[in-house]
């Protein structure tokens, strides 16, 4: 039996705002208090202004470049202890592709890279028209030793208002439906995302909590994650897009949507002119 372990970041949502030089990736990745793991995900959405001449025109690579140099530095400070002494470890990534907004990259530890296999990209587009990629998915996929694994990095179509979650149930449908990968030189490998050993999907998922804001709110100020679970709509029930699949755990405030660098909700206070008020949602 392979024994490895994996770290994910899930949702990192930027709103198009590109890293300044000074920016301090421990920060956001936080890697320094965490145990040492074999496999780094990251997944990004709105790496990019989700405007028309980013929809629609050419990607550039230099945003998904400068985001990989700062994952690059905060994963290489890390060390590995051993006898109460800290040895470097060194990461590199694997693949990384950028869609319109949405960014994945894929670091592994430089010892076990010789190991992994057949990585390949699929990008499936559910946005303007069906199709653009300003809404869907970016999914990686790879071998590591006889065990085949799929990230699949979205960001699902967004609205709160009643019903609106059948569109996000169809964006994910789209996804397992259009992606395919390569059968690999041997033929073998899997084609769908659901077809591997192990399937992660993470992003923006956008769906929300079926509570009345005020009520929302009060809940998340008494911290009572467990009632807005219960009530947020996830189709994890029998029948539904996600049965079936396993929820990470969630033991943290909802992480939608704060003013820019501060730890206050949109719509806590009066809503400057312009602002939508959003209730608070994961």
């Amino acid at each position: 039996m392979t024994l490895f372990s994996i770290m994910i970041f899930k949702k990192l949502k930027t709103t198009g705002v590109v890293p300044t030089d000074d920016f301090n990736g421990d920060d956001l990745l936080n890697t320094c208090h965490t145990s040492s793991c074999d496999i780094y995900v990251f997944g990004f959405q709105e790496v990019v202004p989700l405007r028309a001449t980013n929809v629609l025109g050419s990607e550039s690579g230099k945003i998904s470049a400068k985001w990989n140099c700062l994952i690059r530095e905060a994963l290489n400070k890390k060390g590995k202890e051993n006898n109460g002494k800290l040895f470097p470890q060194e990461f590199n990534c694997i693949i990384s592709k950028q869609m319109v907004g949405i960014l994945i990259s894929v670091w592994v530890r430089n010892d076990l890279q010789s190991f992994i296999k057949n990585p390949n990209v699929s990008c499936v587009g559910c946005g303007i028209m069906g199709c653009l990629g300003n809404k869907g998915a970016v999914s990686v996929r790879f071998q590591l030793h006889q065990t085949s694994l799929c990230f699949v990095c979205s960001h699902l179509a967004s609205g709160g208002r009643e019903g609106d979650e059948k569109n996000r149930n169809s964006n994910v449908g789209e996804i397992f439906s259009r992606a395919t990968f390569p059968k690999g030189p041997s033929l073998q490998l899997p084609t769908k995302i659901l077809d591997h050993d192990h399937v992660i999907f993470l992003g923006d998922l956008n769906y929300r909590i079926s509570l009345p804001e005020s009520t929302t709110r009060l809940l998340v100020e008494k911290g009572e994650w467990n009632a807005l679970l219960e009530k947020t709509r996830m189709e994890l029930m029998d029948g539904q897009v996600f049965e079936g699949w396993q929820e990470g755990i969630i033991n943290f405030a909802p992480t939608y949507k704060y003013y820019q660098n501060s730890s206050e909700y949109y719509g806590r206070s009066d809503v400057k002119k312009g602002e939508k008020k959003r209730s608070p949602a994961w």
